[in-house]
């Protein structure tokens, strides 16, 4: 929580130790720097997320539904979702230590969306000749786009209902004529 709140810059080891009930001599024995937390941190995040929704062996329509999966859970655990946002805003300058996690994670995220996608066309579930790339794109940008609105405003943004209407409408236009 204490990266979530206060970002990799802002989050003190101290506070970290003192909310894990360690000394910071015993964090810093289990993780040798706060950018190595860090990462533990978010590599554990996307463990979990891979492992709850496996998109790989999914596939096609069900993917997709995966994926408005990924989005209501995440609707019930803000803490995370948080983390996930105020790092990822943080990770865009090359200096900064999730930088490199970030873009291997984008880039995971796109290339495992879209050959989901294109099982779905290779099945004969989704149209030939989609463009997997564009759509696995717009399908994260509109992911991580609502998750912000969604912690600005949870009142009224209901960041799972939008996201599966996007999925139903999407599910829609890719289906073969």
């Amino acid at each position: 929580m204490e990266f979530a709140e206060n970002g990799y810059r802002g989050a003190s080891l101290a506070r970290i130790a003192e909310r894990v009930e360690l000394s910071q001599a015993g964090l810093l024995h289990h993780f040798k720097s706060k950018e190595l937390l860090l990462v533990a941190v978010l590599d554990y995040r996307d463990e979990l997320d891979t492992r709850k929704f496996d998109l790989g062996s999914a596939g096609g329509i069900d993917a997709l539904r995966a994926l408005a999966d990924v989005v209501e859970h995440n609707s019930r655990v803000p803490g995370l979702v948080q983390l996930f946002s105020v790092i990822s805003g943080e990770a865009v300058t090359p200096d900064h230590p999730g930088h490199a996690w970030a873009r291997r994670r984008y880039r995971r995220l796109r290339a495992d969306v879209a050959a989901a996608l294109r099982t779905g066309a290779e099945r004969g579930e989704l149209r030939s000749g989609l463009d997997a790339e564009a759509h696995a794109d717009r399908l994260i940008a509109m992911m991580d786009g609502l998750q912000t609105q969604w912690l600005i405003d949870p009142d009224r943004v209901d960041m799972a209902a939008i996201f599966r209407g996007y999925v139903d409408d999407l599910i829609t236009v890719l289906r073969p004529v």
